[in-house]
Order: structure tokens, then sequence, then C-alpha cells
């Protein structure tokens, strides 16, 4: 089920920073309080293989959603012990040292069951015995929130799937657009170009010349 449109879960739940420090972070609350955007995303382990290339990817990304006033949060369900070894392991051994943003560790699932995205299935069998299969892991699951805590948007990969960082900016990018001008933002938009009224003249001029 989506959650586009909707606020984001208010739950707190521990996290990580790069200096080892351990935190409370209220998604909810760093949009609302901070008036700000945020950007987070769920891998499913530290210590994996496409997991490091997108932790890195958006921490060279950072200063750019710095820019669009748009704070970047990690998220998975390690420990904040296996956080720290990770933040502590070098880039060209598999780890993510020099990653800065603070990474959610949603040890008890609680957000993660909350937004639908943990790999696992419960059966029952003819006796009545609860049986469970999956990985027990979230999928590669994003999810943009505006200034007022509502999902603007929200993707799951599954898990060889890595993200493309640029897409994300691009939202945030059309989003604000809109926000700022009540325009809408056709298929392809990207900052500078042209966007378009939400009526019909709108399209037709628009289409018209595109």
């Amino acid at each position: 089920m989506s959650l586009v449109g909707k606020k984001f879960p208010n739950i707190t739940v521990d996290a990580m920073s790069e200096m080892g420090d351990d935190l409370r972070i209220n998604v909810l609350e760093e949009a609302t309080s901070n008036h700000q955007k945020v950007l987070l995303f769920w891998y499913p382990k530290d210590f994996t293989f496409v997991c490091p290339t997108e932790l890195h990817a958006f921490q060279e990304a950072l200063g750019e959603f710095e820019k669009r006033n748009t704070k970047v949060i990690g998220a998975s369900c390690d420990t904040n012990e296996v956080h720290f070894a990770w933040l502590n392991t070098p880039k060209d051994n598999g780890g993510i040292e020099g990653v800065t943003y603070p990474i959610l560790a949603d040890t008890h699932r609680q957000l993660a069951n909350t937004l639908g995205i943990v790999d696992q299935d419960f059966e029952y069998d003819e006796e009545g015995n609860e049986t469970f299969s999956g990985s027990n892991v979230t999928y590669r699951a994003t999810y943009l929130i505006d200034e007022t805590g509502k999902i603007f948007h929200e993707a799951v990969n599954d898990m060889p799937l890595g993200r493309n960082v640029a897409e994300f900016l691009r939202l945030i990018d059309a989003y604000t657009h809109v926000q700022k001008h009540g325009e809408v933002c056709p298929a392809n938009w990207e900052e500078g170009k042209e966007a378009m009224s939400a009526d019909r003249k709108g399209v037709a001029d628009y289409l018209s010349t595109h």
C-alpha cells in the first residue's frame, strides 16, 4: 500500500552518528521541527555488497541535498554497534568510512514494518503453527518527505538493484518547483526547464512546443 500523500509515521528510532554517538531520531520531527525536506533511504544490511556503493553515492551528493534544504538519513535493521564498525571500515575494504549523515538502527523493525518494507512472510500450517520465510531485512526503499511531514515520493527496489541518486535530486527540484510556482512538472522535467499549468490550456501549450 502506497504511503504517498500521507504523513510519515511518528516513530522514534535509535541511530548512529559518524562520530560514534548514539542518537534517537524521529524522521517526522526532523522534517517538521526543522522545516526541511528529508530523504530517508533503507538498505538491507551492513557489510554487504551493493549497500556501500549507495551509502558512498549519497555521501558524494550530500552537498547537493544540503543546497536543497534536504537532510539525508540512511537506515537498516542492523545495530548501532554494527553501524559504527562499518563506519570505521575503510572504503577500499568494503566499508563506509567517510559517511557523515546519520544511520537509523531499526533493530526491532518497528518503523520498517510500519512502512511495509521488510522481506518477510508468515504462514500457518494445517495445525495452526506459524512459519516464517524471508530474509527479515528491508528492501531498498526510499522516501522523500516534505516540510509538513508528508511523503511526496516513495520507491522500493529489490535487493540487487542499486539506486540512481541523481533522480532523487531531480524529484526534490520538481517538488520544490511545484511548491513555489504552483505549476506541474512534465515527464523528464529538470531544473531550468519549462513546467506547465495544471489545466487543459497548459498541457496543450506545452505539447505544442515539445
